[in-house]
């Protein structure tokens, strides 16, 4: 069959392109065992760079990020797990009301992945508890970055803010650089805002956790899997 003229063939950069892409997107995961080593600021900034182009509702660009390195991480970190300790969560933006159907499978199958993986044992509470905290302790990384919004942008404004996250971890993949994103530290919105001195009007989304990964972490041997086309889309045909 010979081709459709009116479709233009995919150039060789145009696969070139699209084969990255693919192994960025294959080969990022959520670290979650991190080795010390900071992060040289030119490649934090190169990261921060790349992500700040992303698309956003009329260019508003919503986002505005917080991010630590050196003294500053152990502190925030050390005083975050102790606050998360003795405090119950108060995000600025309402977590899920609930999980259900396929979303809890798929939220059960991830922590089942991970307590196997670092061996802990169903219905132990106190071992799952300690794993929690390690959000807290943002899994050992060096630096993390507090993505916040705008709060008169609503929902919208935190929807872009998804998308800089997204191309913040792809940016970092890219660069040797791993990451986790962190709904987990935005439960803890007041403590935040007053660590960084964050002004009334901006929400925080979420953190997210990175520097280079210890790849014979435990907590770094699983990968989650993903759903098929066929559950996610829909094709109205006529």
């Amino acid at each position: 069959m010979s081709p459709d003229p009116a479709v233009p063939a995919a150039s060789a950069r145009d696969v070139h392109d699209s084969e990255a892409l693919e192994r960025l997107l294959m080969a990022r995961h959520s670290c979650r065992g991190f080795r010390s080593d900071p992060v040289p600021r030119e490649l934090i900034e190169r990261i921060l760079t790349l992500a700040q182009r992303t698309a956003s509702w009329c260019n508003a660009q919503p986002w505005r990020v917080f991010v630590t390195e050196a003294a500053a991480t152990d502190r925030f970190r050390a005083a975050l797990v102790a606050h998360a300790a003795a405090n119950p969560a108060k995000p600025d933006i309402a977590f899920p009301r609930e999980y259900r159907g396929v979303h809890l499978q798929r939220r059960r199958e991830c922590g089942f992945q991970l307590y196997e993986s670092v061996g802990i044992a169903r219905g132990d509470r106190d071992a799952s508890a300690r794993q929690t905290l390690e959000n807290f302790r943002l899994f050992g990384a060096p630096h993390v970055a507090i993505v916040t919004t705008d709060e008169a942008l609503g929902i919208y404004g935190a929807i872009d803010c998804g998308a800089y996250v997204a191309n913040f971890m792809l940016a970092a993949q890219s660069l040797g650089v791993a990451t986790i994103p962190q709904a987990a530290l935005a439960g803890y919105s007041p403590f935040i805002r007053e660590f960084v001195a964050l002004p009334a009007d901006r929400q925080i989304v979420c953190g997210i956790s990175f520097g280079y990964e210890d790849a014979d972490h435990p907590a770094n041997q699983f990968r989650t899997s993903r759903a098929p086309l066929s559950e996610a889309v829909t094709w109205i045909e006529a």
